[in-house]
């Protein structure tokens, strides 16, 4: 059974709802899961005005947060932030650069990555986000395994990368089938392709 992480920093709740949908695919598909979100490292205050926001992080601040050693304990990891000018969120990138030391002792290599991402706009730099943020998979010494057009499915969404979703701000619980599809899709590619490595 492979081990899969799934870390995830969500403003307004659209990342949790992915990371949600993903785990439950996983999950079905035989891996054993943990679900993290990454710390908020904005002060609460500066976001006061935004009840997505807000609601999203009273959701989740007691949660157990990432570390490290979530990443060591899995074979297979999914990332997820938002978009933020063509990269992932601040927090996540945080996240990422605290674990220098892991990467120094190899801990971070050979393992399975794939990401989710969203963005307000359709030219939000979706794509760029999960690129950018798979340069920093690669030097980790990553295995990346995106969705790619695997699937007829993919030439619904779209977005051979990852899964990417154009965040509005209603209904943040159901998403539409294309979205859904694709991050099952992913989820269930990542654990064969770990099952496959790690047997």
């Amino acid at each position: 059974m492979s081990r899969v992480a799934i870390i995830y920093y969500s403003a307004t709740g659209h990342g949790t709802s992915m990371a949600r949908r993903v785990a439950a695919a996983a999950e079905a598909a035989g891996a054993e899961v943990r679900v993290r979100p990454v710390a908020e490292t904005r002060d609460p205050a500066s976001f006061a005005q935004n009840p997505a926001w807000t609601a999203n992080y009273e959701a989740t601040k007691d949660l157990p947060h990432a570390t490290g050693d979530d990443i060591e304990w899995a074979d297979a990891v999914i990332f997820g932030s938002p978009t933020r000018f063509g990269s992932v969120a601040s927090q996540l990138r945080d996240f990422l650069d605290s674990l220098g030391g892991m990467w120094s002792e190899g801990k971070l290599a050979d393992k399975v990555y794939a990401a989710f991402t969203s963005s307000n706009t359709a030219h939000g730099g979706q794509e760029t986000t999960l690129l950018t943020l798979y340069v920093t998979l690669m030097h980790f010494g990553g295995i990346i395994v995106p969705p790619g057009y695997t699937d007829a499915l993919k030439f619904v969404d779209g977005n051979p990368y990852g899964v990417s979703l154009i965040a509005g701000h209603d209904n943040i619980s159901e998403f539409d089938d294309a979205t859904n599809n694709a991050l099952d899709h992913m989820a269930k590619r990542l654990v064969s392709v770990t099952d496959r490595l790690t047997s």
